[in-house]
């Protein structure tokens, strides 16, 4: 008896330790946010942003976790430093306001061990508005070299510049850009 009140005791010990949050540092050298638009039907336009930091906690176990992401905006790199200029003045994302875009996560849907989807808030230019990031590619196992456990993922949303007041030149650029974020985060 006192055998099988150990090996429960021992078993919820280990479902308990399963079951604990994992917290993952963003890591900025792999992680690059872009967002495309189409320019004045010509073609799909692609930029990104250089400079990334945030934290994702994830618990497989348990289904839940959260996302904190924030994209340095002075960052953005258009691979033409005048345009650089031009995307950062204050008909777009007027960077000397507003530094900074932020993603903070409300939840994160799961299939199986896997998160498929994080529904959050995107500020952007001062601007809050809810969506939904679809987890297209997720993969977690240990580093190769830096011997830690990682995660890495790839997500998608699309939203309309116009609501987060960057409306300028619209419908002649488009108003619908696509944001992605390919991510890679190391185990604390």
């Amino acid at each position: 008896m006192k055998q099988l009140a150990l090996v429960i005791a021992l078993s919820s010990f280990s479902a308990a330790a399963l079951a604990a949050p994992e917290t993952y540092n963003i890591e900025p050298t792999h992680t690059y946010p872009r967002f495309e638009y189409t320019h004045f039907g010509y073609s799909n336009q692609q930029q990104r942003f250089d400079k990334t930091s945030g934290k994702v906690v994830i618990d497989r176990a348990a289904k839940t976790g959260s996302v904190d992401v924030t994209i340095d905006a002075t960052s953005v790199n258009t691979g033409y430093a005048l345009f650089n200029g031009h995307i950062q003045g204050a008909d777009y994302f007027d960077t000397a306001k507003y530094p900074a875009i932020t993603f903070k996560s409300t939840a994160v849907k799961f299939d199986g061990d896997k998160p498929v989807a994080v529904e959050g808030n995107l500020t952007i230019k001062g601007v809050t508005k809810p969506v939904t990031l679809t987890v297209t590619h997720f993969h977690s196992m240990p580093h190769p070299m830096l011997k830690k456990d990682a995660i890495g993922a790839n997500a998608v949303t699309k939203v309309k510049r116009s609501e987060f007041n960057m409306g300028k030149n619209v419908p002649y650029v488009g108003d619908e850009v696509t944001l992605t974020i390919a991510v890679e985060a190391v185990k604390e």
